[in-house]
């Protein structure tokens, strides 16, 4: 007890000496801490109010700036606001205002570097922020702060501090007795030893080897700690700036840089003889748009199939090519299909089969054994080609869209350890649905062999919980999005895709107002004739003829707009060998011939019909350049039209019309949403977005940017990889326990 009181009384004497000394440091880093607060939240409310106030000055109305000033001093820590118009000398304020401060003092008080004034209410704090228009400073507005909340919070953190420091005194004392203590029994030796599985010190000083007994515990030990120090990172998504850093992070740190395999249909590079000369394109595919930055990111392989005229002629003597062309990051692996499989696997089974089973556009799926049989054989193919590019056991595997269904299925045989995310890219449709496919349980199987599937909406997973739920005998666990079938668990999550954000800088960097001019030059247009875009694959699921309809309905009803407003229409061509999509490109032709023949004269065409492939810089220039945007998908998994036009329009102008049927509008709620198959309800959202002010728009586009900078393609591909990681610990710890 003595020996106790021997350490407890001196260092409770030198804390409590301790929280004396450092209660006025304490004082003083509160008062700097909240004065730049107050600096910062003046900032931020100039910035708000730049728009109003200019307009309020405009209209010359003194009242009404006065007015607005009180709206905003609610605020309890607000004192009282002014302005002070640099033109006429005078001082706008609240009657708050302190009478002794005027225009004249404004300069000498934003140059002192401590802003302080004697009011009734105590201190208080003044901020000068000045107000531009037109690169001009026109006046200053000046914020009064009521400092009388920072001594109540002074005094309530000195409060703290003391009795922080009591108890810490308590504690210290405390484990330095336990300490003592223990020493004396030499456990912490004994403990330490143990951990390291070395050596024991008994109680007579002499040293033994560890028990056998022992070492199962020690291990356990060792273990635990390697698992709480694996685990013990920040895992609050709205706290990481994703992106193409936090992803190689990620795989440093989450998966110790561990291989990483992208498998799609769809090639990110296609090589094509053009003019004698081979020429590098991208192809229009949302997936290819939200992939290929996370592969510049991993530096991984991408297993295509190669499909480009040229493409045989750029690869090495393995099949493989390094990319992109500027500057290679990763590379690729292409295959090659014979026209038979290509016939069978991609336009027969997939596209003629699955694609329209999937997407409800009203065209029926068509199913041929012969197209099964390619299917399975091409599928089979792309998982010898994993297996002969991993050089692990133990790889992660993306598998992406409805193309390589049964690919998880056959990896898992072949590699048991894999973790593989299987991504499907467009809609799942309701068990009713899906069971009109022969094969319907083949491509449950395939599908279920993942480790992770991911979708793009909740809608999506909750109809794939239900057709397995109604097709297989397999336990649906909806508590915790999982599926267990054949003794493995496949995790079905929501993954919402997105977009590369920043844009490239090569995309944005034409000005907007070249971007306008170009464009309209181009189409033989005047300056201020206004324009509509969409863009898409010429694809019967992406409401391109309701698209045509709507602007015929417009000029119907809204005949100012004639003579007015195009729309441009870039159609990528696809699967032009498909007898529907054939006849799908005669429509949409024929549609937009009949609109201009109605509507149009010399040198006005309603619509602009281009059904041609456009390299990324030129979409975005039409991005940049046009009014609005109209993305009128039937049916549509997200569609990432709507975000690149969200994330070209960095000067804040422009509206969005959304499909209500695409996954983008459960995101974007901002945008104008409509029923693609309701016409006259199409053709008001026009009119609304040709005749919606600056400010509105302004406004729209800034909440819908936000979302998009924050939920980029590096979170979505973060997020699966950060699940896979997760999933790869626990598989390992499982693997222990076993073996014990």
């Amino acid at each position: 007890m003595r020996l106790s009181l021997r350490f407890i009384l001196p260092l409770a004497a030198v804390l409590v000496l301790i929280a004396y000394s450092v209660l006025p440091l304490v004082d003083k880093l509160i008062e700097r801490w909240f004065i730049r607060d107050l600096d910062m939240r003046s900032a931020v409310i100039a910035n708000s109010v730049r728009e109003p106030l200019l307009e309020r000055l405009g209209s010359g109305s003194n009242a009404r700036i006065v007015n607005y000033f009180n709206r905003i001093t609610q605020d309890e820590r607000l004192f009282a606001i002014g302005f002070c118009d640099v033109a006429k000398g005078e001082l706008i304020a609240t009657k708050t205002f302190p009478k002794d401060l005027k225009c004249n003092d404004i300069t000498a008080v934003e140059n002192l570097p401590a802003r302080m004034l004697s009011g009734k209410r105590g201190m208080l704090h003044v901020t000068v922020e000045p107000i531009e228009a037109e690169g001009s400073r026109i006046g200053k507005l000046v914020f009064v702060h009521d400092m009388s909340f920072i001594q109540r919070r002074s005094a309530e953190t000195r409060k703290f501090f003391f009795y922080f420091f009591i108890a810490l005194g308590c504690i210290v004392s405390l484990i330095t007795v336990v300490i003592a203590h223990m020493s004396r029994r030499g456990w912490v030796e004994g403990t330490r030893a143990l951990l390291r599985g070395e050596i024991i010190r008994r109680p007579g000083g002499k040293k033994t080897a560890t028990t056998p007994e022992l070492q199962p515990i020690a291990r356990d030990l060792r273990m635990l700690i390697r698992e709480l120090e694996t685990e013990y990172r920040p895992r609050d998504e709205n706290q990481v700036t994703w992106t193409p850093e936090t992803l190689r992070s990620i795989l440093k740190t989450e998966l110790r840089g561990e291989e990483i395999l992208v498998v799609s249909n769809r090639e990110p590079y296609i090589h094509v003889k053009r003019d004698g000369r081979i020429e590098v394109q991208r192809p229009a595919s949302g997936l290819v748009t939200a992939l290929e930055p996370i592969m510049r990111a991993c530096s991984g392989t991408w297993i295509a199939h190669g499909a480009g005229s040229a493409d045989r002629e750029t690869v090495d003597s393995n099949d493989r090519i390094m990319v992109p062309p500027e500057h290679p990051s990763y590379r690729i692996r292409r295959l090659w299909l014979s026209t038979k499989e290509e016939q069978g696997y991609y336009y027969g089974f997939a596209n003629e089969g699955l694609w329209p089973l999937c997407h409800i556009a009203h065209v029926r799926p068509t199913f041929r054994a012969a197209d099964w049989e390619q299917y399975e054989a091409v599928n089979r193919k792309f998982a010898e080609a994993v297996v002969d590019e991993s050089g692990t056991d133990s790889p992660i595997v993306l598998v992406q869209d409805y193309h390589l269904a049964l690919l998880p299925r056959m990896i898992r045989n072949r590699l048991p350890n894999a973790t593989i995310i299987t991504f499907w890219h467009i809609p799942w449709p309701n068990p009713e649905s899906f069971g009109i496919c022969p094969w319907r349980a083949q491509l449950l199987d395939g599908l279920l062999g993942s480790s992770i599937l991911g979708f793009h909406t909740q809608f999506h997973c909750n109809n794939f919980f239900d057709t397995v739920d109604r097709l297989l005998e397999a336990r649906v666990d909806r508590e915790t999005f999982t599926i267990s079938y054949g003794g493995l668990q496949t995790a079905v999550h929501r993954y919402p895709i997105s977009i590369d954000w920043p844009p490239a800088a090569e995309f944005t960097a034409k000005p907007v107002e070249t971007c306008r001019t170009d464009v309209r030059e181009r189409l033989g247009l005047p300056p201020d004739h206004v324009l509509g875009f969409g863009v898409d694959r010429l694809d019967y699921t992406k409401g391109i003829l309701e698209r045509f309809m709507a602007v015929e309905r417009l000029l119907e009803l809204q005949p100012e707009w004639r003579g007015r407003f195009s729309f441009i229409q870039i159609a990528a061509p696809s699967r032009s060998s498909i007898g529907q999509y054939k006849e799908f490109q005669v429509q949409v032709r024929d549609t937009a011939a009949r609109i201009n023949e109605r509507f149009g004269n010399e040198g006005y065409l309603p619509i602009i019909l281009k059904i041609e492939h456009h390299e990324h810089e030129a979409v975005y220039e039409y991005y940049r350049g046009v009014d609005l945007c109209f993305v009128s998908s039937l049916h549509d998994g997200m569609n990432l039209v709507a975000k690149e036009f969200l994330a070209a329009r960095d000067d804040g102008r422009g509206v969005l019309i959304l499909s209500q049927f695409t996954g983008a509008s459960r995101e974007l709620p901002e945008a104008l949403i409509v029923n693609p198959y309701d016409i006259d309800q199409c053709a008001a959202a026009l009119h609304v977005a040709l005749t919606m002010p600056t400010v509105e728009q302004r406004d729209r586009i800034r909440v819908m940017r936000g979302l998009i900078s924050e939920f980029n393609v590096y979170r979505w591909a973060g997020r699966m990889l950060l699940d896979a990681a997760t999933m790869r610990r626990r598989g390992r710890i499982l693997e222990r326990s076993s073996a014990e």
